[in-house]
Protein backbone atom coordinates (compact mmCIF):
# COMPACT_ATOMS: atom_id res chain seq x y z
CA UNK A 1 0.00 0.00 0.00
CA UNK A 2 3.28 2.74 -0.29
CA UNK A 3 1.57 3.90 -3.90
CA UNK A 4 -1.95 4.92 -1.30
CA UNK A 5 0.65 6.22 2.00
CA UNK A 6 2.17 8.37 -0.67
CA UNK A 7 -0.38 9.69 -2.32
CA UNK A 8 -2.43 10.14 0.95
CA UNK A 9 0.51 12.12 2.30
CA UNK A 10 0.75 14.61 -0.82
CA UNK A 11 -2.58 14.76 -0.50
CA UNK A 12 -2.96 16.04 2.80
CA UNK A 13 0.00 18.88 2.17
CA UNK A 14 -1.78 19.73 -0.97
CA UNK A 15 -0.73 20.88 -4.34
CA UNK A 16 1.67 24.37 -3.51
CA UNK A 17 3.77 21.71 -0.83
CA UNK A 18 7.13 20.55 -3.53
CA UNK A 19 7.87 17.13 -2.99
CA UNK A 20 11.29 17.09 -1.48
CA UNK A 21 9.45 18.48 1.26
CA UNK A 22 6.56 15.58 1.03
CA UNK A 23 9.52 13.17 1.22
CA UNK A 24 10.40 14.27 4.23
CA UNK A 25 7.06 12.82 6.13
CA UNK A 26 6.89 9.50 7.05
CA UNK A 27 4.55 6.55 8.24
CA UNK A 28 5.58 3.91 10.62
CA UNK A 29 5.66 2.82 13.89
CA UNK A 30 9.05 1.39 13.56
CA UNK A 31 11.18 3.41 15.60
CA UNK A 32 14.28 2.43 13.73
CA UNK A 33 12.73 4.20 10.58
CA UNK A 34 11.97 7.26 12.37
CA UNK A 35 15.38 9.12 11.97
CA UNK A 36 14.95 8.50 8.24
CA UNK A 37 12.45 11.66 8.28
CA UNK A 38 11.70 14.79 10.08
CA UNK A 39 8.21 14.39 10.48
CA UNK A 40 6.80 10.64 10.91
CA UNK A 41 2.82 10.21 11.47
CA UNK A 42 2.46 7.13 13.53
CA UNK A 43 0.47 4.25 12.28
CA UNK A 44 -1.87 3.11 14.43
CA UNK A 45 -2.73 -0.01 13.29
CA UNK A 46 -5.91 0.60 11.29
CA UNK A 47 -4.33 -1.24 8.04
CA UNK A 48 -3.49 -4.53 10.29
CA UNK A 49 -4.45 -7.85 8.90
CA UNK A 50 -6.28 -8.63 11.52
CA UNK A 51 -8.16 -5.51 12.32
CA UNK A 52 -8.57 -4.38 8.88
CA UNK A 53 -12.26 -5.22 6.90
CA UNK A 54 -13.75 -5.58 10.21
CA UNK A 55 -16.10 -3.74 12.13
CA UNK A 56 -13.61 -3.63 15.08
CA UNK A 57 -11.70 -1.02 13.11
CA UNK A 58 -14.37 1.44 13.12
CA UNK A 59 -13.60 4.63 14.82
CA UNK A 60 -15.50 5.01 18.41
CA UNK A 61 -17.40 7.84 19.31
CA UNK A 62 -16.85 10.18 21.01
CA UNK A 63 -13.92 10.94 19.04
CA UNK A 64 -10.78 11.94 20.80
CA UNK A 65 -9.40 15.88 19.74
CA UNK A 66 -5.99 17.25 18.60
CA UNK A 67 -5.40 20.53 17.70
CA UNK A 68 -9.19 21.37 17.73
CA UNK A 69 -9.81 18.53 15.54
CA UNK A 70 -11.41 15.70 16.07
CA UNK A 71 -9.14 12.21 14.66
CA UNK A 72 -10.65 9.02 13.98
CA UNK A 73 -7.55 7.02 14.97
CA UNK A 74 -4.23 7.03 17.02
CA UNK A 75 -4.07 9.61 19.91
CA UNK A 76 -3.96 13.63 20.24
CA UNK A 77 -0.44 13.59 21.29
CA UNK A 78 3.19 14.83 19.59
CA UNK A 79 6.44 13.99 20.65
CA UNK A 80 10.25 14.51 19.67
CA UNK A 81 12.43 11.39 18.87
CA UNK A 82 15.99 12.52 18.22
CA UNK A 83 15.78 15.33 15.59
CA UNK A 84 12.30 13.63 14.40
CA UNK A 85 8.69 15.21 15.41
CA UNK A 86 6.39 12.11 15.98
CA UNK A 87 2.24 12.77 15.62
CA UNK A 88 0.40 10.48 17.38
CA UNK A 89 -2.62 11.32 15.48
CA UNK A 90 -2.94 9.10 12.86
CA UNK A 91 -4.75 11.32 10.16
CA UNK A 92 -3.41 8.97 7.16
CA UNK A 93 -5.62 6.30 8.31
CA UNK A 94 -8.60 8.88 8.75
CA UNK A 95 -8.33 9.88 5.47
CA UNK A 96 -8.08 6.73 4.36
CA UNK A 97 -11.33 5.81 5.84
CA UNK A 98 -13.11 8.94 4.57
CA UNK A 99 -11.83 9.03 1.03
CA UNK A 100 -12.46 5.51 0.75
CA UNK A 101 -16.00 5.43 1.94
CA UNK A 102 -14.19 2.39 4.68
CA UNK A 103 -17.51 2.84 6.38
CA UNK A 104 -19.84 1.78 3.94
CA UNK A 105 -18.11 -0.92 2.94
CA UNK A 106 -17.82 -1.93 6.33
CA UNK A 107 -22.02 -1.16 6.96
CA UNK A 108 -23.67 -2.51 3.89
CA UNK A 109 -26.38 -3.42 5.91
CA UNK A 110 -26.85 0.10 6.42
CA UNK A 111 -29.22 1.64 3.56
CA UNK A 112 -32.43 3.98 2.97
CA UNK A 113 -35.26 2.60 0.87
CA UNK A 114 -32.72 3.26 -2.18
CA UNK A 115 -30.01 1.21 -1.24
CA UNK A 116 -28.49 4.54 -0.57
CA UNK A 117 -25.69 4.87 2.92
CA UNK A 118 -27.65 7.64 4.51
CA UNK A 119 -25.80 10.76 5.91
CA UNK A 120 -27.18 10.77 8.84
CA UNK A 121 -26.14 7.58 9.62
CA UNK A 122 -22.30 8.53 8.89
CA UNK A 123 -19.44 8.77 11.07
CA UNK A 124 -19.11 12.63 9.85
CA UNK A 125 -22.52 13.33 10.80
CA UNK A 126 -22.45 11.65 13.99
CA UNK A 127 -19.09 13.60 15.19
CA UNK A 128 -20.46 16.69 14.16
CA UNK A 129 -17.66 17.49 11.50
CA UNK A 130 -20.09 17.02 8.39
CA UNK A 131 -19.63 20.47 7.28
CA UNK A 132 -16.29 20.47 8.13
CA UNK A 133 -13.40 19.35 5.37
CA UNK A 134 -11.78 17.92 8.21
CA UNK A 135 -9.02 16.04 5.94
CA UNK A 136 -8.35 19.77 4.37
CA UNK A 137 -7.92 21.18 7.85
CA UNK A 138 -5.79 18.28 9.01
CA UNK A 139 -3.69 19.29 6.15
CA UNK A 140 -3.30 23.09 7.44
CA UNK A 141 -2.04 21.68 10.53
CA UNK A 142 0.07 18.83 8.95
CA UNK A 143 1.50 22.17 6.69
CA UNK A 144 2.40 24.53 9.81
CA UNK A 145 4.19 21.56 11.69
CA UNK A 146 6.48 20.79 9.19
CA UNK A 147 7.30 24.86 8.73
CA UNK A 148 8.39 25.23 12.23
CA UNK A 149 10.51 22.03 11.02
CA UNK A 150 12.01 24.67 8.50
CA UNK A 151 10.70 22.90 5.39
CA UNK A 152 9.26 24.91 2.70
CA UNK A 153 5.23 24.16 3.23
CA UNK A 154 3.46 27.51 1.58
CA UNK A 155 -0.03 27.73 2.17
CA UNK A 156 -2.36 27.71 -0.82
CA UNK A 157 -4.67 30.80 -1.63
CA UNK A 158 -8.33 31.70 0.15
CA UNK A 159 -10.29 31.44 -2.44
CA UNK A 160 -12.26 28.78 -4.33
CA UNK A 161 -10.53 27.00 -7.05
CA UNK A 162 -12.94 25.39 -9.34
CA UNK A 163 -16.65 25.68 -9.21
CA UNK A 164 -19.16 23.21 -10.83
CA UNK A 165 -22.54 24.14 -11.62
CA UNK A 166 -24.07 21.34 -12.74
CA UNK A 167 -28.40 20.01 -13.50
CA UNK A 168 -29.21 16.27 -13.06
CA UNK A 169 -32.27 16.00 -16.28
CA UNK A 170 -34.40 13.69 -14.49
CA UNK A 171 -37.45 15.15 -16.22
CA UNK A 172 -37.36 17.60 -18.83
CA UNK A 173 -40.72 18.64 -18.67
CA UNK A 174 -44.19 18.34 -16.76
CA UNK A 175 -46.95 18.27 -19.66
CA UNK A 176 -45.55 17.01 -22.74
CA UNK A 177 -47.09 13.42 -22.93
CA UNK A 178 -51.25 12.80 -22.55
CA UNK A 179 -50.77 11.63 -19.64
CA UNK A 180 -49.54 14.25 -18.03
CA UNK A 181 -51.73 16.52 -20.11
CA UNK A 182 -54.46 14.68 -18.80
CA UNK A 183 -54.04 14.79 -15.25
CA UNK A 184 -53.09 18.55 -15.38
CA UNK A 185 -56.24 19.42 -16.84
CA UNK A 186 -58.34 17.17 -13.85
CA UNK A 187 -56.32 19.48 -11.08
CA UNK A 188 -56.98 22.44 -13.68
CA UNK A 189 -60.45 21.87 -12.66
CA UNK A 190 -60.19 23.37 -9.46
CA UNK A 191 -57.16 24.65 -10.27
CA UNK A 192 -57.44 26.81 -13.61
CA UNK A 193 -54.22 28.06 -14.24
CA UNK A 194 -52.48 24.50 -14.08
CA UNK A 195 -55.12 23.38 -16.50
CA UNK A 196 -53.67 26.06 -18.28
CA UNK A 197 -50.07 25.79 -18.23
CA UNK A 198 -50.47 21.96 -19.21
CA UNK A 199 -52.52 23.12 -22.40
CA UNK A 200 -50.35 25.69 -23.46
CA UNK A 201 -47.02 22.99 -22.73
CA UNK A 202 -48.59 20.07 -24.46
CA UNK A 203 -49.62 22.14 -27.34
CA UNK A 204 -47.40 25.39 -27.55
CA UNK A 205 -44.05 23.50 -27.33
CA UNK A 206 -41.25 22.56 -24.89
CA UNK A 207 -40.36 25.96 -24.25
CA UNK A 208 -43.86 26.66 -22.01
CA UNK A 209 -43.66 24.06 -20.40
CA UNK A 210 -43.35 25.06 -16.17
CA UNK A 211 -40.14 22.41 -15.69
CA UNK A 212 -38.36 23.89 -18.76
CA UNK A 213 -36.62 26.06 -17.18
CA UNK A 214 -32.41 25.71 -18.60
CA UNK A 215 -32.67 28.93 -20.20
CA UNK A 216 -32.92 30.74 -16.72
CA UNK A 217 -30.35 28.17 -15.26
CA UNK A 218 -28.15 29.03 -17.94
CA UNK A 219 -28.34 32.03 -18.25
CA UNK A 220 -27.23 32.40 -14.17
CA UNK A 221 -24.47 29.92 -15.08
CA UNK A 222 -22.70 31.57 -17.72
CA UNK A 223 -23.39 34.98 -15.77
CA UNK A 224 -20.93 33.25 -13.34
CA UNK A 225 -18.57 31.87 -15.78
CA UNK A 226 -17.99 35.09 -17.49
CA UNK A 227 -17.41 36.67 -13.82
CA UNK A 228 -15.09 34.30 -12.98
CA UNK A 229 -13.86 32.81 -15.77
CA UNK A 230 -14.36 29.25 -17.92
CA UNK A 231 -10.85 28.07 -16.19
CA UNK A 232 -12.68 28.25 -12.27
CA UNK A 233 -16.27 27.35 -13.15
CA UNK A 234 -17.81 24.91 -15.29
CA UNK A 235 -21.82 23.88 -16.33
CA UNK A 236 -22.86 20.17 -16.23
CA UNK A 237 -25.93 18.90 -17.76
CA UNK A 238 -26.37 14.88 -16.46
CA UNK A 239 -28.09 12.96 -18.97
CA UNK A 240 -29.91 9.63 -18.18
CA UNK A 241 -29.85 7.35 -21.44
CA UNK A 242 -31.09 4.33 -19.78
CA UNK A 243 -33.15 2.54 -17.09
CA UNK A 244 -35.36 -0.52 -16.17
CA UNK A 245 -38.85 -0.80 -15.75
CA UNK A 246 -38.75 0.70 -12.40
CA UNK A 247 -41.09 3.92 -11.33
CA UNK A 248 -37.52 5.89 -10.16
CA UNK A 249 -36.16 5.54 -13.66
CA UNK A 250 -39.42 7.35 -15.23
CA UNK A 251 -40.02 8.84 -17.38
CA UNK A 252 -38.14 7.60 -19.52
CA UNK A 253 -35.82 9.28 -21.46
CA UNK A 254 -36.09 8.82 -25.16
CA UNK A 255 -33.11 11.19 -26.64
CA UNK A 256 -34.56 10.65 -30.01
CA UNK A 257 -37.49 12.84 -29.01
CA UNK A 258 -37.63 16.25 -30.58
CA UNK A 259 -37.61 17.88 -27.12
CA UNK A 260 -34.75 15.92 -26.30
CA UNK A 261 -33.15 16.96 -29.21
CA UNK A 262 -33.28 20.27 -28.81
CA UNK A 263 -32.49 20.72 -25.15
CA UNK A 264 -29.01 18.60 -26.30
CA UNK A 265 -28.28 21.24 -29.48
CA UNK A 266 -29.09 23.60 -27.01
CA UNK A 267 -26.90 22.81 -23.82
CA UNK A 268 -24.01 22.28 -26.49
CA UNK A 269 -24.60 25.56 -28.07
CA UNK A 270 -24.50 27.00 -24.94
CA UNK A 271 -20.72 25.49 -23.88
CA UNK A 272 -22.61 23.13 -21.40
CA UNK A 273 -20.14 19.55 -20.54
CA UNK A 274 -23.29 16.92 -21.12
CA UNK A 275 -22.74 14.16 -18.37
CA UNK A 276 -24.32 10.65 -18.02
CA UNK A 277 -26.45 10.70 -15.45
CA UNK A 278 -26.32 6.40 -14.88
CA UNK A 279 -29.88 4.81 -14.25
CA UNK A 280 -31.51 4.33 -10.86
CA UNK A 281 -31.84 0.42 -12.53
CA UNK A 282 -27.45 0.64 -12.92
CA UNK A 283 -27.91 0.89 -9.05
CA UNK A 284 -28.45 -3.02 -8.83
CA UNK A 285 -26.26 -3.70 -12.30
CA UNK A 286 -23.80 -1.65 -12.11
CA UNK A 287 -22.28 -3.23 -15.39
CA UNK A 288 -25.35 -1.13 -17.42
CA UNK A 289 -23.23 2.14 -16.84
CA UNK A 290 -21.49 0.84 -20.17
CA UNK A 291 -23.93 0.56 -22.53
CA UNK A 292 -25.64 3.86 -21.19
CA UNK A 293 -22.57 5.82 -21.68
CA UNK A 294 -21.91 4.32 -25.46
CA UNK A 295 -26.01 4.98 -25.50
CA UNK A 296 -25.71 9.19 -24.52
CA UNK A 297 -22.14 9.86 -26.83
CA UNK A 298 -24.15 8.18 -29.74
CA UNK A 299 -26.84 10.29 -29.78
CA UNK A 300 -24.91 13.36 -28.13
CA UNK A 301 -21.69 12.85 -30.68
CA UNK A 302 -19.96 13.94 -27.27
CA UNK A 303 -17.59 11.43 -25.45
CA UNK A 304 -18.83 12.04 -22.23
CA UNK A 305 -16.08 11.44 -19.29
CA UNK A 306 -18.20 13.08 -16.01
CA UNK A 307 -20.69 10.90 -14.26
CA UNK A 308 -23.40 11.20 -11.78
CA UNK A 309 -25.47 8.43 -10.46
CA UNK A 310 -29.74 8.80 -10.33
CA UNK A 311 -31.12 9.26 -6.82
CA UNK A 312 -27.63 9.92 -5.81
CA UNK A 313 -27.59 6.00 -5.87
CA UNK A 314 -23.59 5.36 -5.09
CA UNK A 315 -22.83 1.84 -5.74
CA UNK A 316 -21.07 0.07 -3.22
CA UNK A 317 -17.38 1.50 -2.85
CA UNK A 318 -15.60 -1.47 -4.75
CA UNK A 319 -18.50 -1.53 -7.41
CA UNK A 320 -16.98 2.55 -9.06
CA UNK A 321 -14.79 0.40 -11.34
CA UNK A 322 -17.44 -0.08 -13.90
CA UNK A 323 -17.33 3.31 -14.61
CA UNK A 324 -14.13 3.55 -15.22
CA UNK A 325 -14.47 0.45 -17.56
CA UNK A 326 -17.35 2.72 -19.15
CA UNK A 327 -14.26 5.17 -19.95
CA UNK A 328 -16.01 7.71 -17.09
CA UNK A 329 -12.41 10.16 -15.88
CA UNK A 330 -14.55 11.87 -12.82
CA UNK A 331 -17.51 11.32 -10.74
CA UNK A 332 -19.72 13.76 -9.46
CA UNK A 333 -22.22 11.51 -7.42
CA UNK A 334 -20.36 11.83 -3.78
CA UNK A 335 -23.31 13.33 -2.06
CA UNK A 336 -25.58 12.47 0.59
CA UNK A 337 -29.04 12.89 -0.15
CA UNK A 338 -30.31 13.54 3.20
CA UNK A 339 -27.51 16.02 4.41
CA UNK A 340 -25.81 18.60 2.28
CA UNK A 341 -22.04 18.67 3.14
CA UNK A 342 -18.73 16.81 2.52
CA UNK A 343 -19.26 13.49 2.81
CA UNK A 344 -15.46 12.79 1.61
CA UNK A 345 -13.90 14.90 4.06
CA UNK A 346 -12.59 16.64 2.00
CA UNK A 347 -12.94 19.84 -0.52
CA UNK A 348 -10.77 18.98 -3.01
CA UNK A 349 -11.29 16.26 -5.95
CA UNK A 350 -9.67 12.81 -4.67
CA UNK A 351 -8.94 9.76 -6.67
CA UNK A 352 -11.26 6.59 -5.98
CA UNK A 353 -9.42 4.12 -3.49
CA UNK A 354 -10.93 0.49 -3.88
CA UNK A 355 -11.15 -0.58 0.07
CA UNK A 356 -11.73 -3.76 -0.62
CA UNK A 357 -8.62 -4.75 -2.56
CA UNK A 358 -6.67 -1.26 -1.13
CA UNK A 359 -5.42 -0.34 -4.56
CA UNK A 360 -5.64 3.23 -5.78
CA UNK A 361 -7.01 4.35 -9.37
CA UNK A 362 -7.35 7.03 -11.81
CA UNK A 363 -11.11 8.39 -11.22
CA UNK A 364 -11.68 11.11 -9.85
CA UNK A 365 -14.33 11.51 -7.44
CA UNK A 366 -16.04 14.90 -6.36
CA UNK A 367 -18.01 15.69 -3.58
CA UNK A 368 -21.51 17.48 -4.09
CA UNK A 369 -21.28 20.46 -1.72
CA UNK A 370 -24.73 21.11 -2.21
CA UNK A 371 -28.18 19.75 -3.47
CA UNK A 372 -31.28 21.84 -3.62
CA UNK A 373 -33.62 18.86 -2.60
CA UNK A 374 -31.45 18.32 0.42
CA UNK A 375 -31.87 21.90 1.97
CA UNK A 376 -35.82 21.86 1.61
CA UNK A 377 -37.39 18.37 1.64
CA UNK A 378 -39.31 17.27 4.85
CA UNK A 379 -37.41 13.68 4.77
CA UNK A 380 -34.29 15.56 4.76
CA UNK A 381 -32.70 18.71 6.24
CA UNK A 382 -36.36 20.33 5.86
CA UNK A 383 -34.60 24.11 6.22
CA UNK A 384 -36.54 27.10 5.69
CA UNK A 385 -35.33 29.96 3.24
CA UNK A 386 -33.17 32.31 5.75
CA UNK A 387 -31.48 29.17 7.23
CA UNK A 388 -30.78 27.20 3.98
CA UNK A 389 -28.79 30.24 2.76
CA UNK A 390 -26.66 30.59 5.67
CA UNK A 391 -26.07 27.00 5.68
CA UNK A 392 -24.95 27.51 1.93
CA UNK A 393 -22.60 30.40 2.65
CA UNK A 394 -21.33 28.20 5.29
CA UNK A 395 -20.73 25.58 3.11
CA UNK A 396 -19.00 28.16 0.65
CA UNK A 397 -16.78 29.72 3.53
CA UNK A 398 -15.15 26.08 4.38
CA UNK A 399 -14.67 25.37 0.30
CA UNK A 400 -12.85 28.93 -0.17
CA UNK A 401 -10.74 28.63 3.22
CA UNK A 402 -9.26 25.68 1.86
CA UNK A 403 -8.83 26.43 -1.97
CA UNK A 404 -11.63 23.16 -2.98
CA UNK A 405 -13.58 23.40 -4.94
CA UNK A 406 -17.69 23.78 -5.20
CA UNK A 407 -20.22 21.39 -6.46
CA UNK A 408 -23.49 22.58 -6.71
CA UNK A 409 -27.09 20.24 -7.88
CA UNK A 410 -29.84 22.24 -8.82
CA UNK A 411 -32.93 20.56 -11.17
CA UNK A 412 -34.79 22.06 -13.45
CA UNK A 413 -37.76 20.63 -11.87
CA UNK A 414 -36.71 22.80 -8.61
CA UNK A 415 -36.73 26.67 -9.97
CA UNK A 416 -39.83 25.97 -11.45
CA UNK A 417 -41.70 29.77 -10.79
CA UNK A 418 -43.83 28.88 -7.90
CA UNK A 419 -44.59 30.11 -4.34
CA UNK A 420 -44.57 26.75 -2.70
CA UNK A 421 -40.83 26.90 -3.34
CA UNK A 422 -37.41 29.00 -2.55
CA UNK A 423 -35.29 27.16 -4.67
CA UNK A 424 -35.53 29.42 -7.40
CA UNK A 425 -34.46 32.67 -5.47
CA UNK A 426 -32.14 30.38 -3.78
CA UNK A 427 -30.06 29.95 -6.81
CA UNK A 428 -29.86 32.93 -7.48
CA UNK A 429 -29.04 34.44 -4.52
CA UNK A 430 -26.14 31.72 -4.66
CA UNK A 431 -25.06 32.94 -8.04
CA UNK A 432 -24.55 36.37 -6.98
CA UNK A 433 -22.85 35.48 -4.03
CA UNK A 434 -20.09 33.39 -5.97
CA UNK A 435 -19.72 36.51 -8.41
CA UNK A 436 -17.77 38.29 -5.59
CA UNK A 437 -15.66 35.27 -5.43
Amino acid sequence: MEDIFNYIIHFLLGDSVPAETCSQIGYTNKPEEFEHYKLVILHSGFFDEDSYGSPSSLPQLPLLIWEENPILFGDPATEKVGETLIIHADIVAGTYFLISRYEEWIRKEVRDTHGRFPGKESLPYRAGFIDRPLIDEYGRILRRQIRDLGLDAPEPPLEIKKIYLTHDLDQIAHFRNVRSLIGGFLRGIKRPKEGQKALRSFFGGLRYDPWYTFPFLYKLDTDLVKKIGVKRCETILFIRAGGGKRKEDKPFSNLVHPDYKNLIRYSKRKGIIIGLHTSYEAGFNPKLAIEEKKRLDHHTKRYATYNRNHYLRNREPEDMRYLIEAGISDDFSMGYADMAGFRLGTCRPVKWINPANRTLSALMLHSLTIMDGSLNDKRYMYMNAHDAYQYCEQLIGCVENNNGELVLLWHNTSVEKTPNSYQRKLYKDIIKFLQSK
